[in-house]
């Protein structure tokens, strides 16, 4: 297939990382960005709010006091999904099978202003997201039988985010969950194969070919991935091989929270709104197994496909196929790059 047809008829492609296809139809919409857009009021959140259970110096839900953070500050949560002391037998059945799953669940509060998101705080405060989230994984990987830390965020309330606190999520866990374990299979074969790191090589041709490249510095590349399934879904990849966030030195560190706003603020200005997504770092299992195939990546999964309150849902034949998406990587790509890096209440005229 040419690359001038995928733009035009329906075809499907193939996520190398997980080994899945999605189906791509763009003849359902050749301009999506055109359409509708509705601004919706959401900047009005106050810089403390006394009944917000994680500004500083409240007392949460569980009952534990927050200090008067100035900074970055993480927490056991207190509703963990994971819990470190579970044990039970395995229990196995016929065709009925379970075991249990000890792990950690933490709270990261990204600044002690609530009124702040990623986009709007300061590189150098987001560096210090990344500093707390280094640590984290270098520390609760070595917690004994915890193979696996997933950092993630989930903002906005149609994406289950729970409190408007700026926050995101650690789990660490037992095992390695099948989304990684499918990812660490297809890094394997390529490393095992070429000694190259396959998100390596695919960064290598993304930027050789430039049609879905958001934003570049001089230690990160964001991109639309050439499989995305979601309508502005980004990828935020280290040009060095890196398996784990631990290994940044300090100017990647940097450079990692200055991709971080750019990509949060290209999806505000996109329909002028407290854009949502779920965010996550996918990267080296805490196995004690050393893992060299690893490239560690952050990905993006926005929901809203027209504007503010269109939105994107996997149903239908998302739920009993494949993924499907009607706006091309290329198109999404080209919507978001030619945004601008300022957040856009801070532009003339808002």
């Amino acid at each position: 297939m040419a690359d001038n047809q995928l733009n035009q008829i329906p075809h499907r492609r193939y996520n190398i990382l997980t080994g899945e296809w999605v189906l791509v139809s763009p003849h359902r919409t050749k301009r999506p960005w055109q359409g509708k857009q509705e601004k919706l009021s959401t900047l009005d959140k106050p810089s403390y709010d006394k009944e917000c259970y994680l500004c500083p110096g409240n007392v949460r839900a569980g009952g534990q006091a927050n200090p008067n953070y100035g900074d970055v500050f993480s927490f056991v949560n207190d509703f963990s999904a994971l819990l470190p002391d579970t044990s039970m037998e395995v229990y196995n059945k016929g065709l009925l099978m379970g075991k249990s799953e000890a792990g950690i669940c933490k709270v990261v509060c990204f600044s002690p202003d609530h009124s702040l998101t990623l986009p709007q705080m300061e590189v150098s405060a987001i560096e210090k997201v990344v500093s707390l989230w280094q640590s984290e994984y270098s520390e609760l990987g070595k917690a004994p039988g915890i193979n696996h830390i997933q950092i993630f965020e989930n903002k906005g309330a149609i994406m289950g985010c729970s409190n408007p606190h700026p926050h995101g999520q650690i789990w660490a866990q037992g095992s390695v969950p099948r989304e990684v374990e499918k990812k660490t299979i297809h890094q394997k074969e390529h490393w095992e194969k070429n000694q190259r790191s396959l998100l390596g090589d695919y960064l290598e041709q993304e930027l050789e070919l430039g049609e879905r490249i958001v934003a570049e510095n001089d230690y990160f590349v964001a991109l639309v991935p050439y499989w995305a399934v979601w309508p502005y879904e980004m990828m935020i990849i280290p040009r060095k091989h890196h398996q784990n966030i631990s290994q940044m030195n300090g100017k990647e560190k940097r450079d990692f929270a200055e991709m971080i706003k750019i990509v949060t603020t290209k999806y505000d200005n996109l329909f002028e709104t407290l854009f949502p997504y779920s965010s996550g770092i996918h990267q080296r299992p805490t196995d004690g197994e050393e893992h060299p195939e690893w490239h560690f990546h952050m990905s993006f999964y926005p929901p809203l496909l027209r504007s503010a309150t269109v939105k994107k849902f996997m149903v239908g034949y998302e739920m009993f196929a494949d993924p499907q998406r009607d706006i091309t990587a290329e198109q999404a790509a080209m919507a978001l790059a030619q945004l601008p890096t300022e957040h856009y209440t801070k532009m003339e005229g808002h």
